[in-house]
């Protein structure tokens, strides 16, 4: 969201009284439609071997599945916040919500591998409305800052939880119903929060002073969809072949033009979505970057897990969601504790022990990948220290980018933050994806993935002591999944 959207939603919300009693099933008609895209980030991995099975896909195209979705979201999230100025929250939110039931129904009945990629990446463009907007909305309706941070705190619970549900629906659907129904389980969601959402949700007066970054959004999505084609096709293709040169090539021009769009001045009428001006902030630029390596480790290891808990140890959809959970539980309850930790102590000793544990927690797997009572159990231990340094990591690095700027700009960092992690999750699968494709075995490329993924996070415990905290301004209190 941008920081003007945050800043302008203050004002009292139409209605008054009215909206006050409505409240409590709007936020519910919100969490939702943050839910499903949230859980579309993770409820598909466990269902990816059907899917190839079902459609032929190979493991580049399978890769395509799973960060079409994220490669897209990624690249729009900044531009939504945009949108949510010019034409009101409540607008943007309902043809979201619209959008991602349509599209999630169109998913279900698709027949063939690159109509479903398509539609994954569409969705990704649908959920990226819905992130800025749903909070633009609370900001409006809440006018009062306990209760927006009650309401905050219970929007991030009920929207976060999706992360842990996810591979366990996905597992249960995939096994009963098939692969079609973890996208139709999003059309009836989609439907009871259009109708609360609809109902219940203040007006904005929209602000259409500034015009949208066209040129940049341009360049942001052709340049990570080049670097993503390039990293995917290095795996069936050698790295001299002309489909990888020709991706990187346009995510050098691409990424080129995305810096030019972003050096025009903030006060121009097309404004800059992403001022290049912030990056000479330390503890910005590096939040960023340890943002794009959490969910790197995260997203990469999901994958290369799902593939290889049912390519290598013959798992049912099901028992790989049932795997997964020591890693998914820790994220829905946890972040709790690290708000209010991070609030006595601070955003740096916190975020330090999350990359630690999660980078120590993916390196015990890669040294258990076989089938053994001793192998399971390490690799059940592994994913739980992942899932707590997850945990641990995430709120300090939001609470310390967003308090890194002035308060104008809170609205871009956290924009260019929750980017920055998706950005990583698109990287964490194409890049670990080559590594098992170009391995000789499933198993021996489950280790090298692993073990690569570790290093990274680990790396990311460097940046976050180096960086992190040592900020003059104070971290504010901004909590986040």
């Amino acid at each position: 969201m941008s920081s003007k959207s945050a800043l302008s939603l203050n004002s009292p919300p139409q209605g008054g009284p009215a909206v006050s009693r409505r409240r409590g099933p709007l936020l519910v008609g919100l969490s939702l439609g943050y839910f499903m895209v949230m859980l579309d980030t993770t409820v598909v991995t466990v269902a990816l071997p059907a899917i190839g099975r079902d459609l032929s896909g190979s493991l580049s195209s399978l890769q395509w599945v799973s960060s079409g979705y994220t490669l897209t979201f990624a690249a729009f999230l900044l531009s939504a916040g945009a949108l949510c100025d010019r034409h009101g929250g409540r607008r943007v939110f309902l043809i979201g919500l619209g959008l991602f039931g349509l599209l999630s129904g169109g998913s279900a009945v698709v027949g063939s591998m690159g109509a479903l990629i398509v539609l994954r990446a569409l969705l990704g463009v649908a959920g990226a409305l819905l992130l800025p907007t749903s909070l633009a909305i609370i900001a409006h309706a809440y006018t009062e800052p306990a209760a927006r941070a009650r309401a905050m705190g219970a929007w991030a619970a009920i929207s976060g939880s999706a992360l842990a549900a996810g591979p366990l629906v996905g597992g249960v659907l995939t096994d009963t119903l098939g692969w079609q129904a973890i996208f139709l389980l999003n059309v009836p969601v989609a439907l009871v929060s259009i109708a609360l959402t609809a109902k219940h949700a203040p007006t904005s007066t929209p602000r259409p002073s500034k015009g949208l970054d066209l040129p940049g959004q341009v360049a942001a999505v052709l340049a990570l969809a080049g670097l993503t084609y390039g990293l995917v096709e290095s795996g069936p293709e050698s790295w001299g072949s002309s489909q990888v040169l020709g991706g990187l090539g346009v995510f050098v021009v691409a990424g080129w033009l995305f810096v030019m769009a972003e050096r025009r001045p903030e006060t121009s009428r097309h404004a800059p979505m992403l001022p290049l001006g912030m990056f000479r902030n330390r503890t910005l630029s590096a939040g960023l970057f340890a943002g794009a390596l959490v969910n790197f480790g995260l997203s990469g290891v999901l994958f290369v897990l799902s593939l290889f808990f049912q390519a290598a140890h013959g798992y049912s959809a099901f028992a790989t969601g049932i795997a997964f959970l020591p890693l998914t539980l820790p994220t829905a309850f946890n972040p709790i504790f690290t708000g209010r930790l991070v609030g006595r102590i601070g955003a740096r000793r916190p975020a330090i022990a999350g990359f630690l544990m999660m980078g120590v927690g993916v390196l015990i797997q890669s040294a258990f990948t076989s089938d053994s009572p001793a192998s399971l159990v390490a690799m059940g231990v592994g994913l739980l220290v992942l899932g707590f340094g997850v945990s641990f990591a995430i709120p300090p690095l939001m609470t310390g980018v967003v308090g890194s700027v002035a308060k104008e700009q809170s609205g871009i960092a956290s924009g260019a933050l929750n980017s920055a992690r998706q950005t990583g999750a698109v990287l964490g699968v194409a890049v670990l994806g080559t590594v098992i494709g170009t391995a000789p075995s499933v198993g021996d490329g489950t280790r090298l993935a692993l073990v690569v993924a570790g290093v990274m996070l680990l790396v990311g415990a460097g940046v976050v002591a180096g960086f992190i905290g040592r900020s003059p301004r104070q971290p504010g209190t901004a909590t986040a999944k």
